[in-house]
């Protein structure tokens, strides 16, 4: 099905998007990923692709919070999955581990995409590992095959008894072959004392002319003949036995690896869908750091224009910030109807990377991919032609004209009016007069079938086309007449001089070869010229009028905000004037109101009175404050008191730590979690409550932001001991068996210790487990502020049961 998606045609190699491709892969985390990237295609499908953009969008914002996710132990399990369908088949202990790691990457994801309200597109593309049950399949595999690739002795009951049992044979065999190895070097026959293994039996070694003196079967001899290695009679049923046990644990770990494929046999469909999940969220995690090193934008797909705003070929983009410069952007439209763009002007000034920049474009935004834009608005095509380049053919005995003119032949056939056709130096390599005419009529078949071309040229009959065809629009890239170098800028409506003679000139040719070129020029060559230049004059004084008046624009705004500003500073004069006036009014009515209540002759009705009067005037004061707050802000504004603007009684900027005063119980709390944007966890004392927003009347203490030191040294009668050798502190904890909270508060004190001895790293040893250790610790440690990385070691040195911390220096 995506094939048939795919577009006719894309000149991939023409416009470079191999080499794109490479450039993407890069960022993948996987072979399995990279391979994926390597092999995307742009699409017509409208669905597939608003898809892909909604994905890459949604992991950008999650990378943008700094999170990671590692594809490291992602790849493609048909081949595994295949032998594990087979009854009774055995799969490597090495492949069971990869398809272990496998699995707990799709249990660590699942945990990871379902976040409430974080995605739409990567939750639906992730359910196949949302919904998946994994328990059972990790009980099967977990904690049974060490990092060697060996079963671990806990893999079964039966297999611990037989290595036992075979530990204990073997100390046994040991003691009495060391008891008959003593008696042989008492009597001489001992070559050396040592016990060794032949044939998987125990002997030792005894001189060949002595052999008779130590009855026992003899396993061979040594390549100099003079020792043969003798088991003694005593040892035999020994070494019988043990090679029983011997049997019998390969038979035990045969039925371990056979029940553990069978595991995996019957969980393969999931195993399977779950690998293609995380290879294409590794293809979108890939696009998305992409997206992100060049800034890139969604591109927006519409029916009638072409048109892009500060866009930059990504691959020229790329090397020129690995140099330390800047591209010049490219801004262009064919709107209104237009459907072809003929750019001229000098040479080296950018017309073919112009034509290669609009054509990658299209073909990112197609495949899924954001381009690097401000803005990018095109159609959505069913085919990319390209004619760009020397296309000389020495293998087809073609010249240079002879193979453009073929590729040519095949592109008119071939393109339709959902086509974009990209034709560079079109009418070139021939006599100048023929190859206009040739470049005019092929020109004119495209605008007749309304197929989108872009166009480059230096022949005048195709800037005169341009000028005299509705549906055509002239470009020229920029030239400066007093450098006499390219500007590298496109400007749109009028076309370009080529300035061959001028940028001979710069070059360096000399004098009279100019002086003798510039006398050759036709009078109408040279009225064209002087044309064009006018063209460019006007242009910029276009330019400098519509300059002056973004100035004058950027006056009146200014003026208009000054202005703006000293109306709300009489407003807000005359509020707290306003404020002043109804402030005595409170306190001459409190005044009375408690005049009244003292004068009640009951004195406990009075008491009773008076203390509700109190709390009715408290409570009538906030509301009044707040409504004559909101009232005021709302006049100001113009808002609607529900805005949050006309709301000022609402604390806005609150955070976790912060101490804050709640209206309902007038206490002091702490804020330990923001459940939701208006909901908050707070604590007072051992008490835990959540409460709503517009219950904090203040934020009393912001939560402190202080170093480790500066924390102890607050504390009385602490005494702190810079470790001057960080040699002499472990750089290693071991938290297997905590609980989180427990873990959290030991890798705290650890860490603390280990950026105060000015450690560069740390170690800390979680274990696999379930997982949910080693996902607690990372997430709290990405956020501790003394770290700087987090990483996972490889696995020979612990792999996802450890996590190696860069600690900032």
């Amino acid at each position: 099905m995506a094939e048939l998606d795919q577009l006719r045609e894309t000149s991939a190699v023409s416009l470079e998007w191999p080499r794109l491709r490479e450039q993407i892969a890069r960022q993948t985390g996987s072979s399995a990923g990279r391979d994926h990237v390597l092999a995307l295609e742009p699409r017509m499908d409208a669905a597939w692709i608003a898809r892909q953009h909604d994905s890459v969008a949604e992991v950008r914002t999650y990378l943008a919070t700094g999170a990671v996710f590692y594809f490291s132990q992602v790849f493609a399990p048909e081949s595994m999955l295949e032998k594990a369908r087979i009854p009774g088949a055995s799969l490597e202990p090495e492949e069971l581990l990869r398809l272990l790691a496998l699995t707990e990457t799709m249990e660590e994801w699942r945990s990871v995409a379902q976040m409430e309200g974080q995605w739409d597109a990567v939750a639906a593309l992730s359910l196949p590992v949302t919904e998946a049950y994994l328990a059972p399949l990790l009980h099967a595999l977990r904690g049974k095959i060490l990092p060697d690739g060996t079963l671990s002795d806990d893999a079964s009951p039966e297999l611990a008894r037989l290595r036992h049992a075979i530990g204990r044979q073997h100390r046994a065999i040991e003691e009495s072959l060391r008891r008959s190895l003593r008696a042989v070097s008492e009597s001489g026959a001992a070559q050396e004392e040592l016990i060794t293994v032949r044939g998987d039996r125990f002997v030792i070694p005894v001189k060949t002319e002595q052999r008779r003196k130590v009855p026992g079967v003899i396993h061979g001899s040594s390549s100099s003949g003079q020792t043969v290695f003798v088991e003694p009679m005593e040892t035999v049923e020994s070494n019988n036995e043990l090679l029983r046990l011997l049997d019998e644990e390969q038979a035990e770990v045969h039925r371990i690896l056979v029940a553990m494929t069978r595991a995996v046999g019957e969980n393969a469909g999931v195993l399977q869908a779950g690998a293609e999940v995380l290879i294409a969220l590794d293809v979108l995690f890939a696009c998305a750091r992409f997206a992100q090193m060049l800034d890139c934008v969604r591109p927006e797909f519409t029916a009638g224009e072409i048109a892009v705003k500060n866009a930059r070929h990504p691959l020229l983009d790329l090397r020129m910030k690995v140099e330390g410069a800047s591209v010049v952007p490219l801004t262009m439209a064919i709107e209104n109807g237009a459907r072809q763009l003929i750019i001229s002007g000098p040479n080296t000034g950018g017309k073919t990377v112009s034509l290669k920049t609009v054509g990658l474009l299209a073909l990112m935004a197609q495949a899924g991919l954001p381009v690097p834009a401000e803005e990018a608005k095109l159609p959505l095509f069913d085919a990319v032609y390209a004619d760009i380049g020397d296309a000389q053919s020495i293998e087809r005995n073609l010249s240079t004209f002879s193979a453009h003119m073929t590729n040519l032949d095949r592109i008119t056939r071939e393109a339709d009016a959902q086509s974009l056709v990209l034709l560079d130096e079109l009418g070139s390599a021939t006599d100048p007069e023929e190859g206009a005419a040739l470049a005019v009529a092929i020109s004119g078949h495209f605008l007749r079938m309304r197929a989108w071309s872009l166009i480059t040229t230096h022949l005048n009959s195709m800037k005169i086309y341009a000028a005299t065809n509705e549906g055509v629009v002239n470009a020229a890239v920029g030239f400066d007449e007093e450098t006499l170098a390219p500007t590298y800028t496109l400007r749109m409506g009028v076309p370009g001089a080529s300035a061959g003679i001028n940028i001979a000139q710069r070059i360096g040719l000399q004098p009279e070869i100019i002086a003798a070129a510039r006398g050759q020029l036709d009078h109408q060559t040279a009225d064209i010229g002087r044309f064009i230049d006018q063209l460019h004059a006007q242009l910029a004084a276009a330019n400098e009028e519509r300059e002056a008046l973004r100035k004058r624009e950027v006056a009146l705004e200014r003026e208009k905000q000054r202005l703006e500003a000293e109306g709300r500073q009489e407003q807000r004069q005359k509020a707290r004037e306003l404020e002043q006036k109804l402030g005595s009014l409170m306190k001459e009515f409190e005044h009375q109101m408690r005049e009244a209540a003292s004068a009640i002759a009951d004195k406990a009705a009075s008491k009773k009175l008076a203390a509700e009067t109190e709390r009715r005037l408290a409570r009538l004061k906030r509301e009044f404050s707040e409504q004559f707050n909101a009232t005021v802000v709302a006049h100001i504004t113009g808002a609607d008191k529900k805005d949050p603007n006309a709301q000022p009684h609402v604390v806005k900027a609150i955070n976790v730590g912060d101490t804050v005063k709640l209206r309902t119980l007038g206490r002091e709390v702490r804020v330990d979690r923001e459940v939701s944007s208006n909901v908050f966890e707070v604590s007072m004392g051992p008490m835990k409550m959540r409460v709503q927003r517009d219950d904090i009347a203040e934020v009393v203490r912001k939560a402190p932001v202080e170093t480790p030191l500066q924390a102890a040294r607050k504390k009385g009668g602490v005494n702190i001991a810079m470790q001057s050798d960080p040699d002499l502190m472990p750089r290693e904890i071991n938290v297997i068996g905590r609980t989180a909270d427990e873990a959290q508060d030991e890798v705290e004190r650890f860490l603390d210790q280990a950026f105060l001895a000015g450690m560069p790293n740390i170690r800390i040893v979680h274990g696999t487990g379930m997982g949910i250790l080693r996902r607690t610790l990372r997430e709290y440690l990405r956020r501790h502020p003394h770290v700087a990385n987090v990483s996972e070691p490889p696995y020979n040195e612990g792999g996802q049961g450890a996590t190696i911390v860069d600690l900032k220096l």
